[in-house]
């Protein structure tokens, strides 16, 4: 078997995805808390139903491509689909995407498909935690960036592009009034997973050279970003003995070094100069701008939005007289504090290679 046309196959993508989700059900649910358990199930049942849409999504997408390309493995092999889709049934491709923009959009938490996203932040461990919001989520929205460009190569096939922008601002919109009702520290930066989300997928909807980049380069210094955050949260959370915010007082007097990285870390999410996060946002909004003032207003108006939120809620925890709960952390913070070094390396100076290889990807989108 030509291992080249495996590795393009758009069906095993999907099946890396399901078992992604499937091992990260178990781990969700590993405290075997009511809570842990109500959590695992819930992304279990919403994760399977959402994977099952784009699996019949990429069915439609197969039935398409076999009229041109024939049978068997080819036909789901993203160079040659990509290559032949101007010749594919345009009204398959438009209804194949529906079900894949609900599918995977269901597995990157865009609102209103991101039921299952707060609760498994919230009852999952720290590192899980991290891993669904600097990767998982992540890997669901490459599927659906792939499928895109099928359809961008269709000239009579539904335009995917505004159809992910209103999404993206909905969920961005969404989550950045979530942000100010939240009472627990992990759900409150689930919220901000989801915000971050809707603005790389409005980048990615806008399209374009500059807006194309500013996703990738987004969905890089998310991941790092909140990847340091839920290192930071998931210590708080021990330090504290609670989740909730009300109870988290006077982080900066009684850890301040776990203090500084915190805050740093929401700093940096925030989308606040000079960290990388500020980089792809600035992008986004710029090139937004120039193409439809109108929509960089609601963009804008989001992202300020969660800002307020953020800085409120961290406000609270890190100021104020301590908590009467104060235990000691003794892991280290280093890695805390090398993931947010390199957010801010990367919104200082990006290397040559690294952006020429960004630039490539970004062309490639289309």
């Amino acid at each position: 078997m030509n291992l080249a046309l495996v590795s393009n196959n758009l069906g095993l993508m999907w099946v890396g995805i399901e078992v992604a989700t499937l091992s990260t059900v178990v781990m969700v649910g590993i405290y075997r808390t009511p809570e842990a358990i109500e959590a695992a199930w819930k992304y279990f049942v919403l994760g399977s139903v959402g994977i099952g849409l784009a699996f019949f999504g990429t069915i439609l997408i197969y039935l398409a491509a076999e009229r041109e390309l024939g049978e068997g493995l080819v036909a789901l092999t993203w160079t040659r689909l990509v290559a032949g889709a101007a010749a594919f049934d345009p009204s398959l491709l438009s209804l194949a995407f529906v079900f894949l923009l609900i599918g995977y959009g269901t597995k990157i938490g865009l609102a209103p498909l991101h039921a299952w996203l707060p609760d498994a932040h919230a009852e999952g461990p720290t590192p899980v935690s991290a891993v669904l919001s600097g990767l998982l989520l992540n890997v669901a929205l490459y599927a659906v960036l792939r499928f895109k460009m099928i359809l961008a190569a269709n000239a009579e096939a539904l335009s995917p592009g505004p159809i992910m922008m209103v999404m993206g601002l909905l969920s961005l919109i969404f989550a950045a009034l979530m942000l100010y009702r939240r009472r627990d520290i992990k759900r409150l930066f689930a919220y901000s997973s989801i915000e971050h989300m809707g603005i790389m997928t409005f980048a990615f909807g806008m399209g374009g050279p500059i807006a194309n980049l500013a996703g990738l380069l987004h969905m890089t210094m998310h991941s790092l970003t909140k990847s340091a955050i839920f290192y930071a949260v998931g210590h708080v959370a021990q330090a504290k003995g609670t989740q909730k915010m009300a109870e988290i007082r006077g982080l900066g007097e009684t850890h301040p070094v776990l203090a500084w990285g915190l805050a740093l870390g929401v700093v940096a999410i925030a989308g606040l100069p000079p960290f990388g996060v500020f980089t792809s946002e600035f992008l986004v909004v710029s090139s937004t701008f120039a193409r439809a003032p109108a929509l960089a207003v609601i963009l804008v108006i989001g992202i300020l939005i969660a800002l307020g939120a953020l800085f409120m809620r961290l406000q609270g925890v890190l100021f104020g007289p301590p908590s009467d709960y104060n235990a000691p952390v003794h892991a280290s913070s280093a890695p805390l504090f090398a993931h947010l070094g390199l957010v801010l390396a990367a919104g200082i100076y990006l290397p040559r290679p690294l952006m020429t290889w960004f630039e490539q990807i970004a062309g490639l989108l289309g």
